[in-house]
């Protein structure tokens, strides 16, 4: 069952365009996340949606009730909508279980004290009640601006760069402690985010967003794995583009090999994008699709070296002087300018139209 559901909606402040033909919908207790660089409309998508801006075209609906198109806009504090918002926006004057309880003004003193604790428990601050925001760390004060927003049980939660103020081991950890969270409370979520890794760790859809428009809302394995272009190739993950020649419509070779699978959606079976035999595509090849072997005949030349604990990131010299990246095991410690035997080991084709 759709939750919200955004349809070709538009919005700009004067004369520039921010948003444009922006679609997509959530099922119920689905996590979404539009990630993007700055300045590609992620936020201003999500003001709309919360009810803080009005929109230019299209419509906005929650759970099966419009909320906003050009000529209708439900107020924001009517959308049972929550928000956490990038600082947290707690009340420092308050303790942790009055933060947590402040929108529950319309209920009974138990009922709110009963859902407060409920909430303190799932967030793991139930010895923290009674303290100030000052007297706790960034990640449990994300925990209990979550919990706050989760308080009235709204249809929505909408988080703004919920993670951006802490530092990488705790954004991954939170990530995962968050998306927990929502599962267990079975509530729709949309995360605006420029991080991919928060991204992949919290969403079940992710829409990555360029100039206003979503270029492609997938799952996180098919952004990664089935880029919709080279703007999505570029943006999520890391990869290189080595030179393919088309065999037939459903084989490539590359210097690393031939790879089998279904070609790009504009291959047929006498090439691609109009191309017969012998057509010449760029294919993406990430880290994980080279794998290193001393036995292959192969032999790539070791150019950079990223230590990163339990592996290396490899950046390779192949013999026809392309550049590739590689994943290798930590114990696999070459040195800058050795050559590795390296081998292709990746099970689907990735392939756009030369630039």
């Amino acid at each position: 069952m759709t939750e919200l559901n955004l349809t070709q909606i538009a919005q700009s402040y004067g004369t520039k365009q921010i948003i444009t033909e922006l679609s997509f919908s959530l099922g119920k207790g689905e996590i979404g996340c539009l990630l993007g660089p700055s300045g590609c409309g992620k936020t201003t998508a999500l003001r709309c949606i919360a009810g803080f801006e009005p929109i230019q075209s299209g419509e906005i609906s929650l759970g099966g009730a419009v909320i906003s198109r050009p000529e209708h806009m439900l107020a924001a504090e009517k959308r049972r909508i929550g928000m956490v918002f990038q600082d947290y926006a707690l009340f420092p004057h308050l303790t942790v279980a009055a933060n947590v309880g402040f929108g529950l003004h319309t209920s009974s003193k138990p009922v709110a004290q009963e859902r407060v604790a409920e909430l303190l428990a799932l967030v793991g601050l139930a010895l923290h009640a009674d303290k100030y925001p000052h007297q706790l760390s960034g990640g449990q004060q994300q925990r209990v601006a979550l919990a706050r927003a989760l308080a009235p049980r709204p249809r929505l939660i909408l988080m703004d760069e919920p993670f951006s103020n802490l530092d990488v081991a705790l954004r991954e950890r939170l990530s995962i402690e968050v998306r927990d969270i929502l599962k267990r409370e079975a509530t729709t979520a949309l995360i605006v985010t420029h991080d991919q890794n928060e991204a992949f760790a919290l969403a079940d859809w992710v829409g990555v967003m360029h100039q206003g428009r979503i270029q492609q809302w997938d799952t996180p394995y098919n952004l990664y794995h089935r880029p919709a272009n080279r703007f999505v190739a570029d943006f999520v993950g890391q990869g290189a583009l080595l030179t393919g020649e088309v065999l037939n419509n459903h084989q490539i070779k590359t210097e690393l090999g031939v790879l089998d699978g279904l070609l790009p959606t504009d291959c047929n079976a006498t090439g691609c994008a109009g191309c017969a035999h012998q057509c010449l595509l760029d294919v993406l090849l990430r880290p994980d699709d080279i794998v290193h072997d001393d036995d292959s005949p192969l032999l790539a030349e070791v150019e950079n070296k990223a230590f990163r604990g339990a592996e290396f990131l490899y950046s390779l010299k192949l013999p026809s002087g392309q550049r590739a990246l590689s994943l290798v095991p930590s114990h696999h410690n070459h040195a800058i300018g050795e050559k590795i035997g390296v081998r292709l080991s990746a099970d689907h084709v990735v392939a756009f139209r030369r630039a």
